[in-house]
């Protein structure tokens, strides 16, 4: 078997592109096999071309009847939550062994949380990269869920306007919908809730993330602890990634709990985490760290998966 795998994007936007930058300049186990969109005059169709990247503006359809398909064993889905859905179940049909990252909400696979959950998640076929927010944000409930029991878990994920391109704007439904849900099923959260806010300021403003999680009474510096080892995981692979202020603290005595609306009356710690997160600029704005979040988990995903593959072949050889 070759030293790397061969990977295919679809999606030549922005979250596409930057992703086929970081996997030329930075992938250990993978390389570039193909681009896929369905217009013919996209930027990053003739960006790839330029770089020696097959291209084709036919969709999944195009990717399956291209030469190339054949060597391909993973594809990132950079589209949206519907057209992955029919993405996913085409290029099943075509190659039943393939791996599919998905960068959309559409949650066809288990969510995937690099530093949380990928080493139970190796072998799955399609696996859900959440959201941005989700990516920022879930390891810090995750964080404080080892420590103690989490009752509930809010996020705010503020990003720059700017870097919100259209396939964000159509899934803003599924990104709460898919980041809460998540909050709960990785992050360890009884309940969870997520908010976007698109700032529109000039200049653009770097993401920004609140996390606040209502817990069980636990010992304080633990948890701070915890979180503080979280962010330094999830900087391995996302380096702009980082805690804008020391962790916060509020405890809720059974006398005056705080009453969260739908969700009951809450006791015991409020734990507050304030992150900001900068793009490595391999592509997109240093400002969109919200989409250069989404292409460094999902290249450490099939980086990892590409690794265990490969150390199979081997052992196996």
């Amino acid at each position: 078997m070759n030293a790397k795998l061969k990977v295919a994007i679809i999606g030549p936007g922005n979250i596409g592109t930057d992703l086929m930058i970081k996997v030329m300049r930075n992938a250990k186990h993978l390389e570039m096999g193909a681009m896929v969109g369905i217009d013919p005059t996209s930027d990053g169709l003739a960006r790839a071309q330029r770089l020696g990247v097959a291209i084709t503006a036919e969709g999944v359809d195009g990717l399956i009847n291209l030469p190339e398909f054949a060597d391909i064993n993973f594809v990132f889905d950079a589209t949206s939550a519907g057209a992955h859905v029919q993405n996913d179940a085409k290029l099943r049909a075509a190659k039943p062994g393939i791996r599919l990252i998905d960068l959309t909400p559409a949650a066809v696979g288990p969510y995937c949380i690099p530093v949380v959950n990928l080493e139970q998640h190796l072998d799955q076929l399609n696996v859900n990269m959440v959201t941005c927010g989700g990516q920022a944000t879930i390891p810090m409930v995750a964080a404080v869920s080892r420590v103690t029991n989490v009752h509930y878990a809010e996020i705010v994920a503020s990003i720059a306007s700017k870097s919100a391109g259209p396939g964000t704007r159509a899934n803003i439904d599924e990104f709460t919908e898919t980041t809460s849900k998540a909050i709960e099923v990785i992050g360890g959260a009884a309940k969870g809730k997520a908010i976007i806010v698109m700032n529109p300021a000039e200049p653009p403003l770097i993401m920004r993330d609140t996390v606040l999680v209502l817990s069980e009474a636990a010992d304080q510096a633990q948890v701070a602890a915890s979180i503080e080892e979280m962010a330094a995981a999830v900087q391995a692979y996302v380096p702009g990634y980082r805690l804008k202020q020391k962790v916060q603290f509020d405890v809720i005595p059974e006398h005056a709990p705080l009453h969260i609306p739908g969700h009951g009356t809450f006791s015991g710690l409020k734990t507050s985490i304030f992150l900001e997160v900068e793009g490595a600029a391999h592509y997109l704005p240093a400002y969109a760290g919200n989409l250069d979040i989404m292409t460094s988990a999902a290249l450490a995903t099939a980086e990892r998966m590409a690794q265990s593959i490969l150390n199979n072949a081997m052992n196996n050889g």
